[in-house]
């Protein structure tokens, strides 16, 4: 397995890992007060915060364990990995998009950071899985 699909399977798991705790607190505070009322940001910043630091520990420990020859980046590695971003990308623009028509709305806050959040979460998977299926089913640069 090449070094650039291992990182999208960490970047991708790590998200999915990350999102589903950042959920847990915050569905779980919610049994006492409002759900728009919970306080959410600690929980986002410390989901996200940990999330960046295990990818990049995690891609850092592939990397070590990976032969030498597995770590180098041929044009193939390059193009997957640009059509893997752009691919996820696309989330990025809806997400901004929604929160725009959020905060023009004058919706709470709570969902506009949270419709954001949603974004990020989804680019990385997103974007971990064009990646994965490239390296897997094979990639055809357009």
């Amino acid at each position: 397995m090449a070094i650039e699909e291992r990182r999208a399977w960490i970047l991708g798991v790590v998200a999915i890992a990350a999102y589903s705790v950042y959920l847990a607190v915050v569905l779980g505070r919610a049994e006492q007060t409002p759900l728009a009322d919970v306080e959410y940001v600690p929980a986002l910043l410390w989901t996200v915060g940990g999330s960046i630091v295990a990818s990049i520990a995690l891609s850092i420990g592939a990397a070590l364990v990976s032969p030498r020859e597995a770590r180098t980046k041929d044009q193939r590695d390059r193009e997957i990995h640009r059509f893997g971003e752009y691919t996820g990308q696309s989330f990025l623009a809806l997400g901004a998009v929604a929160a725009l028509i959020l905060a023009m709305a004058e919706v709470d806050q709570f969902w506009i950071a949270n419709t954001i959040y949603l974004a990020f979460v989804l680019s990385a998977v997103l974007g971990s899985m064009a990646k994965i299926a490239a390296y897997r089913r094979g990639f055809q640069p357009w």
